[in-house]
């Protein structure tokens, strides 16, 4: 079984340290047009962090068994070498493309991603603001297992991904040089990607490279300040009802609906769908001939 290092484990010495100097650095020079840090929000975004360590140690069971078992049905098989790492990584950064924007766009997958997106502020703290139910995404991932990338190649990708993502929340840094701009991922991505104005959502879903939502035509530049958080914010800083509260709504909609068709559209539709009205029922019928009406037609 080949092991890579847990490249996550292994910074969060470094992203606790980090938080603490941004946290410092808006205590030495605040700037009034960014939102800065809020101790319950922090406390919460910690808190979801620290329980999806454990909740993805179970999830992580279940996927490595699925991709065990395709990886060992495919005969293709790709080498781990110095030119094909790159290749690897940018094929992962493609797919994490494709996740992220399905998670934004199929409601049950943003039940557990909301939760990413559920703070109203956007520091380094907000990028430990993990889901607990990260079962969603693996599916995703599959093409790269059929074409024989290793199981733990593709999660040792995945969690460089990951790690580059951490720098990137922030409003600390206003822009990159713009080679940087136009190719990668930045905090100006970013900040339009958490906000919630009508002009900014299921915006930037690019993890590493932001190549890709120039390609599918959801790319948006940052022009006006961000207003983070949802459209409907959770109210809460209780880590379980930030991690769970879309899965109620999930449930509300799902026992109030009255036909399958509802039912599937709750589900796999984009968040805040909801079936269109019933048309009215009409209360007089035809006029008859002695100039009354019927209840019924004809």
């Amino acid at each position: 079984m080949k092991e890579f290092p847990d490249v996550i484990a292994w910074s969060i010495p470094a992203f606790v340290l980090l938080i603490v100097l941004e946290r410092v650095s808006y205590l030495l020079h605040r700037d009034d047009d960014e939102v800065g840090y809020g101790g319950a929000d922090t406390v919460t975004s910690m808190a979801m962090g620290l329980g999806s360590i454990f909740t993805d140690l179970l999830w992580k069971v279940p996927i490595a068994a699925a991709y065990a078992l395709l990886y060992a049905l495919t005969p293709l098989r790709v080498a781990e070498v110095w030119w094909t790492w790159p290749l690897i990584l940018l094929a992962q950064d493609f797919f994490y493309y494709w996740s992220h924007r399905g998670h934004h766009v199929i409601r049950i997958l943003w039940a557990s991603h909301v939760v990413h997106h559920s703070s109203q502020r956007f520091n380094l703290s907000t990028a430990l603001r993990q889901p607990w139910t990260g079962l969603t995404s693996w599916v995703f991932y599959i093409p790269l297992i059929l074409i024989g990338v290793h199981p733990a190649v593709v999660a040792f990708c995945g969690s460089v991904n990951l790690l580059y993502q951490f720098w990137i929340h922030t409003e600390r840094i206003d822009r990159m040089p713009r080679w940087y701009e136009a190719v990668f991922n930045t905090p100006s991505h970013h900040r339009v990607h958490h906000a919630s104005q009508g002009s900014y959502l299921d915006r930037n879903f690019g993890g590493i490279l932001i190549v890709w939502d120039r390609l599918f035509k959801s790319f948006a530049p940052e022009r006006e300040r961000c207003v983070y958080g949802l459209t409907k914010n959770v109210g809460s800083y209780n880590p379980v009802r930030v991690a769970f509260h879309e899965y109620a709504s999930i449930a509300r909609d799902l026992r109030a609906a009255v036909t399958w068709r509802h039912r599937v559209g709750h589900l796999f539709r984009a968040p805040g769908w909801q079936p269109a009205p019933a048309s009215p029922v009409r209360a007089a019928g035809p006029a008859r001939p002695d100039g009354q009406t019927s209840s019924a037609p004809g």
